[in-house]
């Protein structure tokens, strides 16, 4: 995926790829106990790189971090102006870019109190992450409760759940999966945040706060359709009211803004919520004055 000369940020250096090489007893390798963050930046009409809303990206990558007790020695600041050093070193307008605190090799037992934290940013060119419509499935896999886990950290260990779903979907012939969480509500996908549609009364619903990540791409899609004059309602979603709504679509950092023409044997329209999508776009790539407050442009 990478070239061996591609520049990587790792400790505080720029260094080749393949130089960048950590032990294969390191704690986060074999426990889960690492943190990160998806981001996206995208070529502007000047072919600058824009980091979308890369200061909440970091402020989570923190949050996160020290839900596992993890001590970043560089400021967010430092963070941040890496993200954009890895995107000039290896001329990249257009990337995905990937932060990632891991815990090292000074000892191997579940309590890694004495094991340095390490952090590396990694950037290359992802293009859509699913297809431009997708069929999901609701599988019997639930999202991990917040009695057991923290589900608002983006924490390594947490995505064996989202790689079963994903499978499991699969399986079945089915692009993507939808879990429900404990209580049977609906939650979200595997890496994105879910939002129905009642095109009628011009209104969206997305699962409410607690057993699902707060997505920056999820918060972001809730102010532009307000603005655009949507109602939002944050809410549980039960699993027989899918056939009341008349389009669904996920959202998050890979997935960008992606219908869904299914949810098993329910058909849904994909062509809804065109304002959003086209307005999201267009933030995207730095073309709205009103939300350049999201987009981070550096020489």
């Amino acid at each position: 995926m990478l070239e061996e000369n591609t520049k990587v940020w790792l400790d505080g250096k720029l260094v080749d790829f393949k130089d960048a090489n950590v032990s294969i007893l390191t704690h986060s390798l074999h426990y889960g106990s690492s943190v990160f963050e998806g981001i996206r930046a995208y070529e502007t009409h000047n072919k600058q790189a824009s980091i979308f809303r890369l200061q909440e990206h970091i402020d989570r990558l923190f949050y996160s971090a020290n839900v596992l007790s993890q001590n970043i020695d560089f400021s967010k600041e430092e963070i941040m102006q890496a993200c954009h050093d890895v995107l000039k070193e290896n001329n990249l307008t257009s990337a995905y870019i990937r932060p990632l605190v891991f815990y090292d090799h000074s000892s191997m037992g579940l309590d890694y109190t004495n094991n340095k934290t390490r952090v590396a940013i990694i950037a290359w060119n992802w293009g859509k992450y699913l297809k431009e419509v997708v069929r999901a499935r609701i599988v019997s896999i639930r999202r991990i409760s917040e009695k057991s886990l923290i589900p608002d950290a983006k924490v390594g260990g947490h995505y064996i759940n989202s790689t079963l779903a994903t499978l499991e979907a699969k399986q079945f012939g089915f692009d993507e999966a939808i879990l429900l969480d404990h209580d049977g509500f609906i939650a979200e996908g595997p890496g994105e945040n879910l939002f129905f549609v009642n095109t009628h009364t011009k209104t969206l619903y997305t699962p409410k706060l607690g057993k699902i990540l707060a997505g920056i791409t999820r918060a972001s899609i809730i102010e532009i359709a307000k603005n655009l004059e949507y109602k939002v309602v944050e809410r549980n979603i039960d699993v027989n009211e899918l056939t009341t709504f008349q389009g669904v679509f996920m959202c998050g950092t890979a997935a960008e803004f992606t219908p869904l023409s299914c949810i098993g044997d329910i058909d849904y329209d994909e062509n809804i919520c065109l304002d959003i999508k086209d307005t999201f776009n267009r933030v995207l790539r730095a073309e709205l004055e009103e939300y350049k407050n999201w987009n981070s442009i550096r020489e």
